[in-house]
C-alpha cells in the first residue's frame, strides 16, 4: 500500500529499472481508463501475491470542488466508485479523470493497426461531445446485430439493421469530422514546435468509399459481407493518417520523429480539451529519457508548464530532467522496490 500527495503541476519519479515507476503510472492510468497501457490482460497488473488491486484518489474538479475516485479490480471484474457511490460506467471515470500517456511503445499509434488510432480519435470526440458515446454504442449494437444476421445468412432482416447503421453511423462520422476540424490546426501548430517538417497533414478516413452513400455501400458489399460473415465498411473501419509532404509519415520518418509525432497528437488532445472546455487533464510520461533527446525534453517540459495540466514523468536518473531551477511548484519522488517517497 502506498499514499502519494503529488504536485498539481509537474511530478518527477526517479528509480532504477524494475523498481516500480511504471507501476505507479499504471495505477493512475487504471483510475481513468480501467485498463492497462502496457498489457491487454488486466490480470497482469495485479501483484502475483494478491487477488485484487485498489486505487483511489482525490481530484480537484474544474468548478473547484473535490471528487473521490476509486477502482477495485480482480482478474475478472472491476468496481468503480465516485464520491463513494458505485457506478457501472467506465465513462464516468473517464470524464472525471481525462488522461493521456506516452510510453516506449507509443509510436505504435501510427505504426500499428487502425484500431489504436480509432480509439485515440474517439477519446477526443468522447471528451468533446457528450452525445458521442451513446451514438457510438447504438452504432455498435446495430453492427453486432447485422454481423449476427450475416453469419446466419438471414438476409430478410438486414434492411432494418442497415437503416440503423446508416442513421447512427452518419452521426458518428459527423462527430468525428467536427472534432478533427478543431483538432487538426492545434496538432499542426504543436508539431512545428518539435519537428522541422514541411507540409504536415492529418487525413481522416471514414471507413467506406465516400463517393457513395453509406446505405448503398452496405448493399454493394452484401455478397462479400455474407461470404465472410461481417460488415466490411462503416465508421468501425475509420482511421486517421499523418502525412509529411504527401507521404505517410510511418513509412519514411525515423523512429524518433515518429515518437515526436505521436507525442504531438496526444498533446494536441489535451490542448484542445483545455481550449474548448477549460478542462485540464493528466499527462503520464514513462521512461522520459528513452522517448526524447535533451533538447526536446526541455521543450516538452516548457510546453507542459504552459498547458497547466498535472504531469507524472518517470526516468532512471534525476539528471534526465535537465535544469529544473526555473520550474516552480514541482515535486520529486524516488521509487525503490515498489515503495515511493517524496525527495
Amino acid at each position: 500500500m502506498a499514499a502519494v500527495y503529488p504536485s498539481p503541476t509537474l511530478n518527477f519519479i526517479v528509480g532504477k529499472n524494475a523498481s516500480g515507476k511504471s507501476a505507479f503510472l499504471e495505477a493512475i492510468f487504471l483510475l481513468g481508463r480501467i485498463k492497462s497501457f502496457r498489457s491487454t490482460a488486466i490480470k497482469s497488473v495485479i501483484n502475483s501475491s494478491q487477488l485484487q488491486l485498489i486505487v483511489s484518489a482525490e481530484i480537484l474538479q474544474m468548478n473547484g470542488a473535490t471528487a473521490h475516485l476509486g477502482v477495485q479490480i480482480d482478474s475478472k471484474n472491476y468496481h468503480c466508485r465516485i464520491n463513494h457511490q458505485t457506478t457501472h460506467n467506465k465513462s464516468d471515470l473517464a470524464y472525471a479523470l481525462p488522461l493521456q500517456v506516452i510510453h516506449p511503445k507509443s509510436y505504435e499509434l501510427l505504426d500499428a493497426a487502425p484500431q489504436l488510432r480509432r480509439e485515440f480519435l474517439d477519446w477526443g470526440v468522447f471528451n468533446d461531445n457528450e452525445n458521442f458515446l451513446l451514438t457510438w454504442r447504438n452504432y455498435k449494437k446495430a453492427l453486432a446485430q447485422r454481423n449476427s444476421l450475416l453469419k446466419n445468412r438471414s438476409v430478410n432482416q438486414l434492411n432494418v439493421w442497415n437503416k440503423e447503421l446508416v442513421y447512427y453511423g452518419t452521426m458518428v462520422n459527423n462527430y468525428r469530422q467536427s472534432y478533427l476540424l478543431k483538432f487538426k490546426p492545434v496538432f499542426i501548430a504543436i508539431v512545428a514546435k518539435f519537428l522541422d517538417f514541411n507540409d504536415v497533414d492529418l487525413r481522416f478516413l471514414t471507413g467506406w468509399n465516400i463517393d457513395k452513400e453509406l446505405e448503398s455501400v452496405f448493399i454493394d458489399d452484401l455478397d462479400k459481407d455474407l461470404r465472410f460473415g461481417f460488415t466490411h465498411s462503416g465508421p468501425h473501419r475509420g482511421d486517421i493518417q499523418i502525412t509529411v509532404s504527401g507521404r505517410l509519415a510511418k513509412d519514411f520518418v525515423s523512429r524518433g520523429q515518429l515518437k515526436l509525432l505521436v507525442m504531438s497528437l496526444k498533446l494536441a488532445q489535451m490542448q484542445l480539451l483545455k481550449n474548448q472546455h477549460s478542462n485540464v487533464g493528466c499527462f503520464l510520461i514513462d521512461d522520459f529519457a528513452a522517448e526524447l533527446d535533451v533538447i526536446n525534453r526541455a521543450k516538452l517540459l516548457q510546453y507542459l508548464i504552459e498547458l497547466e495540466c498535472q504531469v507524472f514523468i518517470t526516468t532512471t536518473e534525476p539528471s534526465d530532467f535537465g535544469d529544473l531551477s526555473h520550474i516552480e511548484n514541482y515535486k520529486m519522488f524516488h521509487v525503490e522496490q515498489g515503495n515511493i517517497i517524496q525527495v
